[in-house]
């Protein structure tokens, strides 16, 4: 496919009109669902209906407009497979789970995105590194969210007003401190 006509059934997928009419589903195409579906994580996909809770309660669409995880639904259920699994979207997901409280038809989103990153990583789209390295990131950016926390818990009784901005670098310059100097080869 064309990136114009990609562009063009992205907009289409946008303005929620129906694609089934406007792109020829080849076999290949059609299986694509049932090849998510299989794979664990991905077995409710054919049961999402588009009404977009997912998107509405999801922190990463709330920060990044491109992020549209219906879109991604959409894109896996029109057969959209090269377009879905070469697509950086797939690694956005914070695998936080909050659209699955919220799904109705029980979709399980988060499950459905790391479907999308095994098949990825199976059929050579990403190295299998790239999603050791996402894990690592997925992990320090928790323990970096703990330790905001706790930075701030002893003020929970008053009127608070942080940058948080200030607190990141904060609690982050002792970590790039760690690991320059462990680099250095330095402990």
């Amino acid at each position: 496919m064309t990136k114009w006509v990609v562009r063009q059934i992205l907009k289409i997928i946008e303005e929620g009109e129906e694609l089934e009419a406007i792109i020829k589903l080849s076999k290949e195409n059609q299986r694509f669902k049932y090849e998510v579906a299989e794979e664990p994580g991905g077995e409710n996909i054919k049961a999402c209906f588009a009404c977009g809770v997912c998107t509405g309660s999801c922190p990463i669409s709330d920060i990044d407009e491109e992020y549209n995880p219906r879109k991604i639904i959409r894109m896996i259920l029109l057969g959209m497979k090269k377009e879905v699994l070469s697509s950086n979207l797939i690694w956005m997901c914070a695998l936080c789970h909050k659209c699955s409280f919220y799904c109705p038809q029980d979709v399980k989103f988060a499950d459905v995105m790391s479907a999308l990153r095994n098949i990825a990583v199976r059929e050579g789209y990403v190295h299998p590194s790239f999603t050791e390295t996402i894990e690592k990131i997925d992990k320090y950016t928790q323990e970096v969210r703990l330790k905001m926390i706790k930075a701030i818990l002893d003020k929970k009784t008053k009127k608070l007003s942080v940058e948080a901005e200030k607190l990141i670098s904060e609690i982050v310059k002792p970590v790039t401190k760690k690991v320059r100097a462990k680099g250095r080869g330095k402990k």
